[in-house]
């Protein structure tokens, strides 16, 4: 008997098929993603060098510029592959670990952020009792917490059957419950800062806007941009508004965020300036 080994490989559509285009657009995102990979960087370096900085809000912060720069990396590389080769053909086993791992840092970053939202209501709502609410080890747990979910998270979505209705009520399932329950923990511990900053005087209330302002930006550009990637009207048809809107959060935001937070961040932007101050003087002397 022929052993006969067949390989299946999916066709993927890309953002344009203008060959006129590949070479514009490798470029636009090779510079997008070198620059998600510096800002991201960047914010690490900062954070675990900078006495400053070592907080748990900047913890989690440091934690997002790690789960940024992995997130970017499962799809950005394939892209650029993609317009520089013009070869739109991937195996079914890549696509499997390359959904795997999308989902896991995807869920990673919105658990993260329904994290940071608790660490914003504790040091609002409950100030005294931040340094023994938010300690180290209880830091260190969350973030062991939201690898350990996201890890398990995508594992479900492997489940393969032949009957396509299961596997579209699986997702689902896992859609709502699982999702919406960290969408819910996201947003309601702002309903109770918004309340107490309400009650503060006028200047600790801009300080307390000011300390929420950079996380609220991050949250609503990430699932304004997801919601709409596949909840806008014409989701299901194949135009080049569904190709080009799943590129603002798989590759944009993970570039956002950095430069949101180094821009509306006063501490962080100190921190910079003390790192190119100490640049400089290592250049000079």
């Amino acid at each position: 008997m022929e052993n006969k080994n067949t390989s299946y490989t999916l066709v993927l559509s890309g953002l344009s098929d203008l060959p006129s285009l590949q070479l514009p657009l490798f470029l636009v995102f090779l510079l997008v993603y070198l620059m998600t990979l510096t800002g991201n960087l960047l914010i690490v370096l900062l954070i675990c060098t900078d006495s400053h900085l070592q907080t748990p809000m900047f913890f989690f912060l440091g934690t997002l510029a790690c789960l940024d720069m992995s997130y970017s990396s499962v799809t950005t590389p394939q892209m650029l592959f993609d317009f520089n080769t013009q070869i739109r053909f991937i195996s079914i086993q890549a696509c499997i670990t390359q959904i795997y791992f999308f989902v896991l840092f995807a869920m990673s970053e919105i658990s993260l952020l329904a994290v940071m939202s608790y660490d914003r209501y504790v040091a609002i709502c409950r100030p005294l009792h931040y340094t023994q609410i938010m300690h180290w080890k209880a830091c260190v747990l969350l973030v062991l917490g939201v690898l350990i979910f996201s890890v398990l998270y995508p594992l479900l979505l492997l489940v393969s059957c032949s009957d396509t209705f299961i596997n579209v009520l699986l997702i689902l399932i896992l859609a709502i419950f699982p999702g919406g329950g960290v969408f819910v923990l996201t947003f309601c511990p702002y309903i109770i800062i918004l309340n107490t900053i309400m009650k503060m005087s006028k200047a600790m209330r801009s300080k307390a806007f000011s300390t929420c302002s950079s996380h609220l930006t991050v949250v609503f550009i990430f699932y304004g941009t997801a919601l709409f990637s596949y909840f806008h009207p014409k989701a299901k048809d194949n135009s080049a508004v569904d190709r080009v809107a799943p590129v603002f959060y798989t590759v944009l935001t993970p570039l956002f965020n950095p430069l949101i937070y180094s821009l509306r961040n006063k501490k962080i932007k100190l921190s910079l300036k003390r790192a190119l101050c100490r640049l400089k003087s290592s250049f000079t002397s």
